[in-house]
């Protein structure tokens, strides 16, 4: 198992704690999460998803497995939580000390 670079980890950590602002602080200014090809832009678009449907969800991600793979990380989480629950995988690529962008795949 590949380690977590530590902009992933923080990402990873405020998911769990449900910390919507700590999340958010992660991302780079023009950061993006692309959840199944939708698409969300900046920590304004990105908080209206996460309320709606991961954070606001009382998400929890229970890392499996990760890999690095084309520069980016790929995480295997069991998600749980009051939306979506299951496995799924989330490919992070970072820009120095930040997740530009987090892409949520089956």
């Amino acid at each position: 198992m590949t380690t977590i670079p530590q902009p992933v980890q923080v990402l990873l950590d405020a998911a769990n704690a449900n910390d919507i602002d700590a999340f958010l602080a992660g991302f780079t200014r023009d950061g993006v999460v692309d959840d199944w090809g939708r698409e969300f832009t900046g920590a304004e678009r990105i908080r209206g998803w996460s309320d709606n449907e991961f954070i606001g969800k009382q998400v929890s991600l229970d890392v499996e497995e990760t890999v690095a793979r084309d520069g980016e990380t790929v995480i295997t989480a069991q998600v749980g939580g009051n939306g979506f629950n299951g496995p799924s995988h989330f490919s992070f690529r970072v820009d120095g000390d930040k997740v530009s962008r987090m892409t949520i795949r089956a």
